[in-house]
């Protein structure tokens, strides 16, 4: 193997939608870093059934909504 060509692989702690934290390894970040998680298991509709509603926090919905709010759809 080769030396100083892979990436740092260390602990950081991972914080979900519901605040629950938990430890792992990871290349992301630094040792000890933190990462909270905006959309995970608990809160994607693509586990949860489509039952919880996804949280806007870029403003992306809300700009999608206001450009094609004009378009009709033919049936």
């Amino acid at each position: 193997m080769k030396k100083k060509i892979h990436p740092d692989y260390h602990e950081i702690e991972v914080e979900m939608t519901d605040g629950s934290k938990y430890k792992t390894r990871s290349t992301w970040g630094k040792e000890g870093d933190k990462l909270k998680l905006e959309i995970d298991p608990k809160s994607h509709p693509a586990w949860t059934g489509g039952g919880v509603k996804l949280i806007d926090s870029e403003g992306q919905l809300a700009r999608f909504k206001k450009k094609y709010q004009g378009i009709k759809l033919k049936k």
